[in-house]
């Protein structure tokens, strides 16, 4: 079992569950317009957001994100660590940053004696772009070997400031790697991990990168908190790592939508209906399976496990719910089906 730290009130690691993040793309020094995506991202199940601080307006606004944020914020951070000090005075949850681009020994203790009196970690994330000359020269290029000992190196500079409530991440672009260097790291070391494929691209491509590469991590038993990095609006981050922690086991809360993949007998426009039912329930908490089905022929037993569901028929479909028998609707199916997900979700 990996070591505990908090962000705010979010446990992370030490069996804690694994928590969502994901990160504002909106000018930090805009607090107006960076509490909406944050409070956007919240909505949909995010429970840690990372915002940019890369300047003394940027730390300033801290304060106000932090005051008016309704989850824990993380300051990131490159090079001058006086912004990290800033951030953390007033009120960041968490910090990320490489202790080894802020300037030596010396800033590394000062930024430690702040962490430690503030109680705040460190997430060390190392990515593929950002590896030291001497681990590329030595290794010929970002492998996950370097990708680890370039966050282990990190670590024991704060470790020898007295400080190690920390999170690691090491992430490149391409998913063996990026996989082969988390559980590297998971062998040789038991702080908490961050998981995630960096700049999988757009939603997707880059949805199906992340799946795979966080999936299998999780699925090892590997990974303390993620973030599916994808570009665009982060709410679909949010969605999508939601998605990927349902698919393993790990979360159960949500609607969940099986859809049969249509054949020449399909009645009904399952591929529609499914994405009209998806959009309209994404805020649903209680968790249920929703099957659409294309027709009656296997539908029905096909999808017998659900909780709730519509077969296609000639003139309609049929739904059907667990402990209610199966009966003929028609017109909108979708609304149809939504309706009954409402009243069995208890928000009609």
């Amino acid at each position: 079992m990996t070591k505990q730290v908090f962000a705010g009130s979010v446990p992370i690691g030490g069996g804690a569950p694994v928590s969502i993040q994901s990160m504002t793309n909106t000018d930090t020094r805009d607090a107006e317009k960076t509490l909406a995506q944050i409070r956007a991202l919240a909505s949909a199940g995010c429970e840690i957001v990372r915002v940019s601080v890369y300047d003394d307006l940027c730390a300033d606004s801290v304060r106000t994100l932090v005051d008016q944020s309704p989850v824990p914020l993380v300051a990131d951070i490159h090079f001058d660590h006086r912004l990290a000090i800033r951030s953390i005075e007033n009120g960041i949850a968490k910090v990320r940053i490489n202790p080894g681009n802020i300037g030596g020994e010396e800033r590394v203790k000062e930024l430690a004696d702040c962490l430690k009196m503030h109680r705040v970690p460190v997430r060390i994330g190392v990515n593929s772009g950002s590896l030291e000359k001497d681990l590329l020269d030595r290794y010929g290029g970002p492998v996950p070997r370097a990708l680890v000992e370039s966050a282990l190196g990190h670590a024991r500079l704060l470790e020898k400031s007295g400080f190690d409530d920390l999170v690691l991440s090491m992430k490149a672009s391409n998913v063996r790697d990026t996989v082969e260097a988390a559980r590297l790291a998971s062998s040789m070391c038991s702080y908490p991990l961050h998981i995630g494929v960096t700049e999988a691209g757009t939603p997707g491509m880059g949805s199906v990168k992340s799946a795979i590469g966080i999936g299998a991590l999780l699925l090892d038993g590997i990974g303390d908190t993620v973030r599916v990095s994808l570009t665009g609006d982060p709410v679909n981050e949010v969605y999508a790592a939601k998605d990927i922690l349902k698919a393993v086991g790990l979360r159960n809360e949500g609607i969940d939508i099986i859809s049969c993949p249509t054949c020449g007998r399909t009645c009904i426009p399952v591929g529609d209906i499914a994405d009209k039912v998806r959009a309209a329930t994404l805020n649903i908490k209680k968790p249920l399976t929703v099957a659409v089905m294309g027709c009656v022929v296997n539908g029905i037993g096909e999808g017998r496990h659900a909780d709730i569901g519509i077969a296609g028929g000639k003139d309609g479909g049929v739904l059907f719910a667990k402990g209610r028998p199966p009966r003929k609707v028609a017109g909108d199916l979708a609304e149809e089906l939504i309706r009954e997900i409402r009243i069995f979700a208890g928000e009609a």
